[in-house]
Order: C-alpha cells, then sequence, then structure tokens
C-alpha cells in the first residue's frame, strides 16, 4: 500500500519503521529532516512539502495538536494534493471538535476520514503493541485494517463516527492523569508519616492495582524518574483541557478534571513543562513540604 506519514516525533518515527519493514511503500514529511533521512536509509521517500503527497493511497499524521496538524494538513495543502478518495488516518490526540471540523473537509475534498488515536508509549509503538482507538465507516476500518495489524497488538472499534475515538481517547488520558495524581497524593500522605514512596507504591501495585499503568508510572513515581519524558506535561495539561471542552459540549461534568487541569498549572509554573506528565505527581509532594 502506499503511505504517506506525516509527523515523526517519539512515536511517529518508530510506527513509520514498521510499516516499512511490513514491505509498504512509505513517503514521509517531518519539519525537522533528521527522523526523515532515518527512514530514508530504511527505504522511506522524503518529501520536500506536504503537498507533495499526491499519490499516497492513504495519510496518516501523529501531530502534536490541533494547531500544528491544521497548519499543515489543510493550510500546507496535504489533504487537497491527496488523490480523489484517499484515506487520512489521523492518529494523533486531538479535540472532538477538530475531528469534526477534518472529518467535514476531508469529505468536501473528496476524501475519507478517519480518527485512530492510540494507547502506547514510544517503546510500545516501536514494538507494534498499540491498542488503536479506531472510530468512521465500517469499509473504511476494514480496508485499513492490515496497518493496523502492523501497527497495534488490538485495534478497539467505537462507532462510525470519528468523533467517538476522539472522546474515547480523552477519556483514557484523563484516566491516566488521574492514577497519576492518586499516586501522588497517596505517597504525600505516606510520606508525611515517614514512608518511603517506593515500599507504598511497589505495596499498591502488586496487590490492589497490579495494572500496567498503575505499575509503570508507579515506579516511576517512586524513582523520580520524570527525564526524559514519553510523554510531557504540557501535553498533559493539553489533553485534560481537551477532554473539558468535550465534556462542556455535551454538559457533561468533570469536577476533577479542574483539578488535574490546576495542577499541571503549578508544575508549569515552576518551570517543568518538558518532564514526563508522571512528575505530576511532584506537586502534592511540593505542596505537602516533601
Amino acid at each position: 500500500m502506499r503511505i504517506g506519514f506525516i509527523g515523526l516525533g517519539g512515536m511517529g518515527q518508530p510506527m513509520a519503521e514498521n510499516l516499512l519493514k511490513a514491505g509498504h511503500q512509505v513517503a514521509v514529511w517531518n519539519r525537522s529532516q533528521a527522523p526523515a533521512e532515518a527512514l530514508k536509509a530504511k527505504g522511506a521517500t522524503i518529501h520536500a512539502t506536504p503537498a507533495a503527497f499526491t499519490d499516497s493511497e492513504v495519510l496518516i499524521t501523529m501531530l502534536a495538536d490541533d494547531d500544528t496538524s491544521r497548519r499543515v494538513v489543510i493550510e500546507q495543502g496535504a489533504l487537497e494534493a491527496l488523490p480523489q478518495g484517499a484515506i487520512w488516518i489521523n492518529m494523533a490526540t486531538v479535540s472532538v471538535a477538530f475531528t469534526n471540523e477534518m472529518a467535514e473537509k476531508a469529505s468536501a475534498t473528496g476524501h475519507r476520514y478517519i480518527a485512530a488515536p492510540v494507547l502506547g508509549r514510544v517503546d510500545v509503538a516501536a514494538a507494534g503493541n498499540l491498542n488503536i482507538l479506531t472510530a468512521g465507516p465500517a469499509e473504511l476500518l476494514d480496508c485499513v485494517q492490515p496497518l493496523f495489524d502492523v501497527l497495534g497488538q488490538k485495534n478497539w472499534r467505537f462507532g462510525d463516527r470519528p468523533e467517538q475515538a476522539a472522546a474515547v481517547k480523552l477519556a483514557a488520558n484523563f484516566m491516566l492523569a488521574s492514577a497519576i495524581e492518586a499516586m501522588g497524593e497517596s505517597s504525600a500522605l505516606v510520606g508525611a508519616y515517614d514512608v518511603a514512596a517506593g515500599d507504598f507504591l511497589g505495596m499498591l501495585t502488586s496487590t490492589l492495582f497490579a495494572a500496567p499503568a498503575y505499575k509503570n508510572y508507579g515506579a516511576m513515581i517512586a524513582e523520580s524518574r520524570y527525564s526524559p519524558a514519553g510523554f510531557t506535561m504540557k501535553l498533559g495539561l493539553k489533553d485534560v483541557r481537551l477532554a473539558q471542552q468535550a465534556a462542556e459540549n455535551k454538559n457533561v461534568p468533570m469536577g476533577f478534571a479542574g483539578v488535574l487541569r490546576d495542577n499541571y498549572l503549578d508544575a508549569l509554573a515552576h518551570g517543568d513543562e518538558h518532564l514526563d506528565w508522571a512528575a505530576l505527581a511532584t506537586v502534592s509532594a511540593r505542596r505537602s513540604g516533601k
């Protein structure tokens, strides 16, 4: 399959590489050249501009946020350049509103849109073990299922409207942020009684909370291991805000999201925006004086 891939950050580069390994023809574009050159050495074609994807049957984007996606795909001409009937798969975490806007733009230009954000960090992407959260017309999902089989361990279908997958991803990230916050506050509590965070979290993640999210982030919190970041505090704040926006659009109260937003803002005010979002746990410790 002829695939265009835009956005070769920590997640995008290994995803594109896996598609190459699976035998697909992959053309890439990235703002910085180094990741693109690394993929060129493995068989990818580098396009000079986003508007050069004129023969891609499928365009996959993995960009940081709504604004970057709109600028690259719409303003710099990537969508318009695609052949009629091409499928745009947005695998990044973006807002529900942006998802609806892009689905409409794709339809208006004779293209088709699938939302397919992912669960998993860089090492999971490199291993091809992502969980892919998808929504779109069933026939389109069936058409690109072979690509999802390369990129992930499972493709979860949530409906025929792309906004459904966007909402699921925002809800999932909200739950992860909530788990990090809960571990941070709980560690601050036991720390006030001279109990080491590692001992406390080691017990919990071996018993009541023996799940991957708690185990992985619990270990990071216990070891204060927040750099290099797999997912930054700044991106965590973005996703909590997007979850709040999606909730407000449907009159869904999310009181704890406000707590998370304020704690992210506190962290950013202390210069922590480039740390892993697991460092959200340090806000409670800082406030408690621990």
